[in-house]
């Protein structure tokens, strides 16, 4: 690190930027300006947002977005959902994570790892696609199986009281093999002295996993925990291909109803939902990122 400083001080500093240079200019025109723009045709009238000189309406799209009771709604569909999907699939991902690392599966953990990860690499719609299948109540694949063993059907995506769990099964499968490769990059560079010493002074597997390995494990729960975070706030491709939104409306989540409104033309409406959707995300991964840090220090 000390001759990277050096190197630095010398007045080669131009290098660093000559590399960075390329990458920031990718940033800028395809990451904040789409944002720029988002939010200036949120303060548009929509009948004229697509026109060199659009008309401008200040904040208005954004009251009318708040005033909207399906919004109100799809907010609070969204923020639970996000709820329950963050904390299912890091914590899913952390119990496959310890029995993959453990004696029991050691001679086939490479078979299980491929497993888990193969969904992550597959296509959204076709993955999503098969899901649909599986869950309809025609002939869907799960339902044949409860009533093979004598259980009652399950009401998948066409129930409202189970449609928002049928999603999250369904982007359990899509993603958590993607959170089960970090812990378990994070479980290769865990201390086995620590482990190890816990051992000879009495420790059960419980409580060296508790209270020696999940420590380590720290910075793997806060990148899943915010990536997670990211990921389900903004879900959408599950709700084009499974629900449409429904039924009821139950899935009818801040990204998908924003995306129905600018099919209808009501572009200013949309982008201010998305304008608020993206504070959101951001606002509450720098949340969950502090709480993290606090918590390390």
């Amino acid at each position: 690190m000390a001759r990277v400083a050096d190197y630095f001080r010398s007045g080669n500093v131009w290098v660093f930027y000559l590399f960075a240079l390329p990458f920031a200019g990718l940033t800028i025109v395809f990451g904040l300006w789409p944002i720029a723009l988002s939010f200036l045709v949120s303060i548009t009238k929509s009948a004229t947002a697509l026109r060199a000189n659009p008309d401008y309406v200040g904040l208005a799209n954004y009251a009318k977005v708040i005033g909207d009771p399906v919004f109100l709604t799809s907010l609070w569909s969204t923020l639970l959902y996000t709820g329950l999907a963050v904390v299912t699939n890091v914590l899913f991902a952390l119990g496959y994570a310890f029995l993959l690392n453990s004696v029991l599966v050691r001679r086939g953990s490479t078979f299980f790892k491929i497993a888990m990860f193969l969904p992550v690499v597959t296509p959204d719609v076709a993955g999503y696609a098969v899901w649909r299948w599986l869950y309809d109540q025609s002939f869907g694949a799960v339902n044949a199986f409860l009533a093979l063993v004598g259980l009652p059907d399950f009401g998948g995506i066409a129930s409202p009281n189970t449609a928002m769990v049928a999603i999250l099964v369904a982007e359990l499968w899509h993603h958590a093999g993607f959170y089960v490769i970090i812990f378990l990059a994070n479980l290769a560079i865990c201390d086995k002295a620590l482990e190890e010493a816990s051992a000879l002074d009495g420790a059960t597997p419980w409580q060296t996993k508790l209270h020696i390995i999940l420590p380590q494990l720290r910075p793997a729960l806060v990148i899943n925990s915010i990536y997670a975070i990211i990921q389900f706030l903004k879900t959408f491709t599950v709700i084009v291909v499974m629900t449409k939104g429904g039924p009821n409306g139950t899935t009818n989540f801040v990204s998908y109803y924003a995306y129905r409104l600018f099919d209808q033309g009501r572009y200013g409406e949309a982008m201010a939902m998305a304008t608020i959707l993206f504070v959101l995300v951001a606002v509450i991964a720098f949340l969950a990122y502090r709480i993290g840090e606090r918590g390390r220090a």
